[in-house]
C-alpha cells in the first residue's frame, strides 16, 4: 500500500501550515510553496481540495489566503488521507455498491476487511498535525 504523491504533499503542506498556526493570520500558496519546496501549482490545487474537505479555510482578495480550519491537534493524518484519497479501504470489495469481484459470493476473507480497514484508519487517526509539525526527539 502506498499513498499518492498528492496525499504526501498535502501532509507536508498542512504540517508546514500547522507550524504557522497562531503565529500569523493567513498563509498564502506562494509562502507555503517556498517553505516546502512544492511547486506552486501543486500547492494551489491542494488548497482547493483541502478547502473542499473542510480542513482549511481560504479567502480570496486583499488579506486573503488560508488557514487551518481546526487546531493542529484536531486534524489527523486520517483526515488528510481521506480528503485526498477518499475513504480508507484496502480492497474494493468493502465499497458499498461494488460487486465486481468474481469470488464475492464465496469469499471467506471479505468479512474481515472492515476490521483491517478500521485498524489502519484508527492508526492514521492517532497521528495529528500537532505531532507532525514538531521536531522528533533524537533517538
Amino acid at each position: 500500500m502506498r499513498l499518492s504523491a498528492q496525499t504526501d504533499y498535502a501532509v507536508v503542506m498542512l504540517s508546514a501550515a500547522a507550524r504557522h498556526c497562531g503565529v500569523s493570520g493567513r498563509l498564502n500558496a506562494t509562502l507555503l510553496a517556498d517553505e516546502t519546496g512544492l511547486p506552486l501549482p501543486t500547492v494551489q490545487k491542494l488548497v482547493s481540495r483541502l478547502s473542499a474537505a473542510g480542513l482549511i479555510e481560504s479567502a480570496r482578495g486583499t488579506g486573503g489566503g488560508f488557514r487551518l480550519a481546526r487546531p493542529p491537534a484536531a486534524i489527523s493524518l486520517a483526515d488528510i488521507v481521506e480528503a485526498i484519497e477518499g475513504p480508507i479501504a484496502l480492497t474494493a470489495c468493502v465499497d458499498h455498491g461494488r460487486h465486481d469481484c468474481c469470488i464475492e459470493q464465496s469469499c471467506r476473507v471479505k468479512p474481515h476487511w472492515n476490521a483491517v480497514n478500521g485498524a489502519v484508519r484508527s492508526t492514521l487517526a492517532g497521528v495529528t498535525l500537532a505531532t507532525l509539525s514538531t521536531q522528533p526527539e533524537p533517538a
